[in-house]
């Protein structure tokens, strides 16, 4: 076998007689003449095979000076070999073929070191730091599943954008173990923890016994907690923030006022769009057609330009926009953003609004529409929904934790009075019932569903939607009787809705119960005609409730709200965090009161949890726990099989404070997760 030439290209590595590290990627150029090399050819140092040529070069006042030049591929056997030709031999240098150096006036060189095992994928100091890279027992799986942010002090905003391990640490981590040495057993005794969560909290603190403090620069207290705006759009008021969901008027006649209500439009931080792909805009959030046709048109222009290329465009970026397109069949569903949202995070709320239009028009009514007719202008079929697709954006505007996780919250209630509820559901249950449903502000309290079906998490988001956004269903006490399309159930067909709110508080007028205060049976029917029979269930059923004591027990469940993290948790460090159960596809999560009130406040802690999640959930990472500190927060994520939780808190929080806490809330979780999540429910 030959080795390249000495004029191929290869890695130099030099060390200087007062440097105390190598200086890696010098060029050939910076050899001394070939007169002066001193070559040694070996076979038994290189792993694969292949012959492996170094060079030493004599430098003036060093006594032995070298510089190694490795070539860990020798994949060109049949190249030029006028130079050199390689020979087995040993590494004594009796055994070495040599070049011809008459010129040289030194004598001869001491044997080359062996080649360190590492082939040059790490660093000259990882051998060093072998040892130290072993980790201590930990509940992650490895620790490329850990990954840690620190602040960023450059600039005006800290920024902590998603991004992954890099392919560096990945490296040490993977070749730790084979840098170990051969009679050490840390490699086989490093134990892999399950993800019980009563486990001990020494244990868990170990979590974090790989990285160093990072704490933001300057002193913070608690009330710097998410003051700092993380990216430009965080950084606005109430008042800047409300005037997102503001209505942009219409053009007059002549136009005259097109310039004002442009700039009322590029003013907002975020915008949805549907159009066909015939290019005619269907609904849009802020503006109407007559506004934004031109930039539908821009928009047209660049999806067609890839299908014309047999691709499909998924997004692209203007600056600090993202704009992320999602097609289905004949429409493009467009999101342009400028929170801090991932891809799949728009694309979450894209799929959203796409099962609102099919609730409305059924998946085999909007295909043939198109197919008979490919320009058809929807906005008459959808006449009447754009309110339910506006309040479904103006959701993900302020930040939707059932969206973030695609899970469904339920209301913290006694398992006792949850059973209560199921067995008056089921003993008033209609025969032509097929899903019964008593929600309260948005959280389910309980739902009897047939045996071998369930409801989807997205079916169940568009039913409160409709239920608690649209002003013609939310009214205190009424009834409504509502064709809906469940697309997660089936979405050829449609079913017919029963609502009816109840009047639990005589003492506060109808139109001044709060959505959180609502409480609302919903009653779900393949039959068109039985309106009568469920209505007659509903009165059943609330005779029942008010006989066991279930009303009072919902009434009291939801005057007390979510619990604080300090109510979980005494003098935890935790300030808010999100729970969600991955078995039954529920969450739960701590009250908003004091610190997440305001409507501002409440979207950059969405921010920070949208930050996170697309962190841990990264598409080319396999993250598990996750630690971000920024200068305005400390966020934390812990991914298991079994759960994810995600917790904020102060920039300068105490990591083994921090990780107790999270420990605590997902023992907590586990104690009370009877009364927390609905566990199966009732079946018939």
């Amino acid at each position: 076998m030959f080795c390249p030439p000495l004029g191929a290209s290869a890695d130099v590595s030099r060390r200087q007689p007062d440097s105390p590290t190598a200086t890696r990627g010098l060029s050939l150029s910076a050899l001394p003449p070939p007169d002066l090399l001193y070559v040694s050819i070996t076979h038994d140092l290189c792993p694969a095979s292949s012959d492996c040529l170094q060079k030493r070069t004599p430098t003036a006042g060093m006594s032995t000076p070298q510089a190694d030049l490795q070539s860990d591929n020798c994949d060109n056997p049949n190249g030029p070999t006028n130079e050199t030709s390689a020979a087995p031999s040993d590494s004594s240098p009796s055994h070495t073929e040599r070049v011809d150096r008459t010129s040289s006036p030194e004598g001869l060189r001491p044997p080359l070191p062996p080649r360190p095992n590492t082939l040059s994928l790490l660093n000259d100091e990882a051998a060093a730091r072998a040892p130290t890279l072993q980790a201590e027992a930990t509940t992650a799986v490895s620790r490329t599943e850990i990954g840690t942010q620190s602040p960023e002090t450059t600039g005006q905003y800290s920024n902590p954008i998603v991004r992954g391990l890099s392919r560096g640490l990945k490296a040490r981590a993977s070749l730790s173990q084979l840098a170990s040495p051969k009679d050490s057993d840390a490699g086989d005794s490093a134990s892999i923890r399950s993800s019980i969560q009563n486990g001990d909290l020494g244990e868990v603190e170990a979590l974090f016994t790989d990285f160093v403090n990072t704490v933001p620069a300057g002193s913070a207290d608690a009330s710097s907690l998410l003051h700092y705006p993380e990216f430009p759009a965080d950084n606005v008021n109430d008042e800047e923030f409300l005037n997102e969901f503001d209505t942009i008027g219409e053009l007059d006649e002549n136009a005259g006022n097109e310039d004002l209500l442009l700039q009322q439009w590029k003013a907002k931080q975020k915008h949805y769009m549907i159009l066909s792909a015939a290019g005619k805009p269907i609904w849009t959030r802020h503006g109407d057609s007559g506004l934004v046709s031109t930039y539908v048109g821009v928009i047209q222009t660049i999806i067609s330009f890839y299908e014309d290329s047999n691709d499909r465009l998924h997004g692209f970026s203007t600056e600090d926009t993202r704009f992320v397109i999602l097609t289905r069949g004949s429409l493009h569903l467009v999101a342009i953003s400028r929170l801090m949202e991932s891809d799949t995070q728009l694309r979450l709320q894209l799929e959203a609004l796409y099962m609102q239009i099919l609730s409305t028009l059924t998946l085999p009514s909007l295909t043939h529409l198109f197919s008979v007719r490919p320009s058809t202008d929807l906005k008459r079929p959808l006449q009447g929904s754009e309110t339910l697709l506006s309040s479904l954006a103006d959701s993900f505007t302020r930040g939707s934790p059932s969206t973030l996780l695609s899970a469904l919250e339920c209301l913290k209630i006694r398992k006792i009075h949850r059973q209560a509820i199921n067995t008056a559901l089921l003993k008033t249950k209609a025969n032509n019932l097929l899903y019964g449903l008593v929600v309260a502000g948005g959280r389910l309290v309980s739902v009897i569903r047939p045996k071998k079906h369930s409801l989807h998490p997205g079916d169940l988001q568009l039913l409160f939607n409709m239920v608690f956004e649209a002003d013609g269903v939310k009214a205190g006490g009424g009834e409504s009787w509502i064709p809906v399309c469940l697309p997660g159930f089936n979405s050829s067909g449609y079913l017919y809705m029963y609502v009816s709110f109840l009047d639990l508080r005589n003492d506060i007028e109808d139109d001044d119960i709060s959505k959180d205060e609502s409480v609302a049976i919903v009653l779900i029917s393949p039959e068109k005609e039985s309106f009568f029979d469920m209505q007659a269930m509903r009165d059943s059923l609330v005779e029942q409730m008010q006989k066991n004591g279930s009303l009072e027990a919902i009434k009291s469940a939801v005057d007390q709200g979510r619990p604080t993290t300090t109510d979980i948790v005494p003098g935890t460090v935790l300030h808010h965090f999100l729970y969600k159960s991955r078995a039954n596809v529920q969450f739960t999560m701590s009250s908003y009161d004091p610190e997440f009130t305001s409507i501002s406040r409440r979207r950059r802690l969405m921010s920070t949890y949208n930050n996170l999640h697309a962190s841990i959930h990264a598409k080319n990472t396999h993250v598990k726990v996750h630690h971000c500190v920024s200068r305005s927060a400390t966020s934390f994520a812990w991914v298991t099989p079994v759960f994810e939780l995600y917790c904020i808190a102060e920039p300068n929080a105490n990591r083994n404070a921090l990780v107790q806490s999270a420990s605590k809330v997902a023992q907590w979780v586990q104690q009370e997760e009877e009364r927390l999540f609905i566990i199966g429910g009732a079946v018939f």
